[in-house]
This record gives structure tokens, C-alpha cells and sequence, in this order.
């Protein structure tokens, strides 16, 4: 075995490797789609993403024989901490060959980063936080990954697990296909419910998309507070993500529930861009022709699955139906225009939720894994 040799990021053309590497892994699965290497490289921009005026982060290469055949990111985030009085730092953005000596030396070099840090353990695979892409798919290899969701080869889950990690945490994804008569019921019920509290649920005003992001943010913030892994949105993040999905957001698929003028839940759901993104590997254009943006706006004309991102209802209103409501008029307005989809991530110690899912017709066709080492 030749030597194995891990590096930090520092230059634009490590960068541009660091982010172009995944084709390599993925060449020969039909379900991986190629992200936007624009996007990527916004991403990863230390100057324009939002988690580094909070948090901070570092990418790593791995070399072989002057070959590049692995990556991973490490992240250290102190709301994160502070709010869990934990001492824990991340990996993302991890792809590698299928080789243990070279996992190993991808996992030493940010587990040395964040221990410097004076980090105790390591978490992931997070994207900065879990307000990002996260999790290692375990289960549903087959399928192709929906809009701001991770996939993987079938080999990275044993990878990981012999460098030393163990299960935190996962999360289910779920598959909408039909809306049976049991939802139609459940929703009448639910309705009935939500009505003796006198809510009101709107569609969303794109036209004043900066007072409803803080209205959604709200909700965000106060609904998931309790739930594993949470970290909330800073006002900056937040408004970064709403001003990215803006052009993605159809009205009828970002529903707020208020009582009178108080905002108490809310459901986002979008179409799946990853659809359209498949036809264009990763560029908009070629050899200076937007080859690649007109075929990302004909392909995005076919849409026809979409994803629930996020479900949150404040904590006093759990048991009024308002939830189920926004679920149940969701599905039902995607069924009428021709659509099916996702709805992840879910936990999977919430029952109450992923019950209901279930008793709607949903099929569970996916799994992802937060995994756990500590550090030395």
C-alpha cells in the first residue's frame, strides 16, 4: 500500500478538486445526481455562507500516489455546544474510495482539528449543522436523492464503522404515491379539530418573503427545540436559505398556520430540482454556451415529485390537529396537480409522527444515520 498523505484545503484549485472528486466516486451509480458545482463552491465560501460568522469549518484531501482518493470536512459549531453543553465537532462532506487505511486518515485528520479545539468527541456525517445536509444513507441505495438530501455508495456505512463510529441517531424517509381514503377521513378529523382553536392557515407571500422567513424561523426555533440534534437557525442562516429557495417555492406548498396574527406552524414542501439537475452534471454552461441552463429550465417543466423539507408546530398546539391538517391539505393539493414525493427527514424515536405517516399511506424507503466516535 502506498503512503497515504491527508492535507488541508488552502488554494482555490485544492478547493476546486476538493469539490469535483465526488464524480469520481459516483461515475458508475445511476441513482447519484451531480450537484451544481456553483452552488458547491457557494457553499463552501467563507465569505458568503452564513455559518462562518458563528462557526468555523475546515476541508481535507487525501493523496495517493498524487491522486486524490478521499475528502472530509470538519465543523465546529459553539450554539450548537452552548445550547447542549456538549463538547462535539462534525464531519461532512465525506466521500473516499473504498478503502479503510484511507477513511482512517480522513477521520484522524479532522478528529485532530476539532480536538485542537479542545472538541471531545465528533458527529456526522453534518453538513456544518443538522440545518443542513446530513446523514449517511443506510438503507434505499437504489433510489436517487431528493432535493437537500445526502446518498452514498452501499460500502461507506461499514467503511465508517470499522475507523471506530458507532450509531447516534436515524432518521426515516418516506414515500408519498396516493392518497388513500383513510387520509381523507383522517383530515376531516383533524380539520374539525384545528377549527376549535380557530386557526387559519395561508399560503405564503413570496412578495414579502423577508417578514415571512422570520415568521417561519419563529416556529423553527420554538417547534424543534427538544428534538435530537437541533441547533437554531441564526437570523442570517435562515434568511441565506429563504433568499436560495425563493425561486423553488410554490405557494401552495408553504402553508402557515396562525391564530389571529401569531404564527404557530407551518409546512414547506418543494419541487424536487434534483429531477432536473440529473440532465446537466454539474454545469450551467459549456464552452461558454448555457447548454446546461436551458436544459435545467426544460427538465424543471417535467417535475412532477416534490419534497416535505419541514413540519414544525409550536409546542402548546401538538395535540390540536394543526399538523396533521397541514400534512393532510398538502397532499392532497400535490395529488390534484399530478405530483408525488418525499417527506423526510423523520426521527426515528418519533413515534407519534411516524405513525401517522404511516396510517396516511406512506411507505417508509429510506434510512440515514448520524454516527459517533469519541475523540482521543
Amino acid at each position: 500500500m502506498s503512503q497515504i498523505e491527508v492535507s488541508p484545503v488552502n488554494t482555490r484549485k485544492e478547493r476546486d478538486a476538493f469539490i469535483k472528486f465526488p464524480w469520481r466516486i459516483y461515475r458508475n451509480d445511476p441513482a447519484w445526481v451531480p450537484p451544481l458545482i456553483l452552488e458547491r463552491k457557494a457553499f463552501l465560501d467563507r465569505k458568503r455562507h452564513p455559518f462562518y460568522q458563528h462557526g468555523d469549518a475546515a476541508l481535507f484531501l487525501a493523496w495517493q500516489k498524487k491522486e486524490i482518493v478521499g475528502r472530509i470536512m470538519a465543523s465546529d459549531d459553539p450554539n450548537y455546544n452552548s445550547l447542549h453543553q456538549t463538547s462535539v465537532g462534525c464531519f461532512g462532506l465525506f466521500e473516499c474510495i473504498d478503502n479503510r487505511e484511507v477513511a482512517s486518515a480522513l477521520f484522524e485528520a479532522a478528529s485532530n482539528w476539532l480536538h485542537a479545539r479542545g472538541r471531545n468527541e465528533i458527529m456526522g456525517p453534518i453538513d456544518y449543522s443538522t440545518n443542513y445536509v446530513c446523514g449517511l444513507l443506510i438503507e434505499g441505495f437504489e433510489h436517487p436523492p431528493t432535493i437537500l438530501t445526502s446518498h452514498n455508495p452501499p460500502y461507506y456505512p461499514p467503511l465508517i464503522e470499522s475507523c471506530g463510529f458507532s450509531k447516534a441517531k436515524d432518521w426515516y424517509a418516506w414515500w408519498f404515491s396516493e392518497f388513500p381514503e383513510p387520509a381523507q377521513r383522517l383530515r376531516k378529523i383533524a380539520m374539525a379539530r384545528a377549527d376549535r382553536h380557530r386557526v387559519a392557515i395561508r399560503p405564503v407571500n413570496l412578495r414579502n418573503i423577508k417578514e415571512e422567513s422570520r415568521r417561519l424561523r419563529t416556529i423553527y426555533n420554538q417547534a424543534w427545540e427538544k428534538n435530537w440534534g437541533f441547533v437554531p437557525f441564526t437570523e442570517a442562516e435562515f434568511d441565506h436559505m429563504a433568499r436560495e429557495m425563493k425561486p423553488l417555492i410554490v405557494p401552495q406548498g408553504t402553508l402557515l398556520a396562525e391564530i389571529g396574527d401569531k404564527p404557530i406552524g407551518f409546512i414547506i414542501a418543494v419541487p424536487d430540482i434534483n429531477v432536473a439537475l440529473r440532465h446537466v452534471n454539474g454545469r450551467l454552461t459549456r464552452f461558454g454556451f448555457p447548454i446546461g441552463l436551458i436544459k435545467l429550465l426544460y427538465y424543471k417543466t417535467k417535475i412532477r415529485t416534490a419534497r416535505l423539507v419541514a413540519l414544525g408546530v409550536v409546542e402548546k398546539y401538538r395535540r390540536a390537529g394543526i399538523a396533521e391538517t397541514l400534512v393532510l391539505r398538502l397532499m392532497e393539493e400535490a395529488f390534484k396537480r399530478g405530483f408525488t414525493g418525499e417527506l423526510s427527514m423523520t426521527l426515528e424515536d418519533n413515534f407519534m409522527v411516524n405513525r401517522f405517516i404511516e396510517a396516511v399511506g406512506a411507505a417508509r424507503y429510506k434510512t440515514y444515520r448520524i454516527y459517533r466516535r469519541p475523540l482521543g
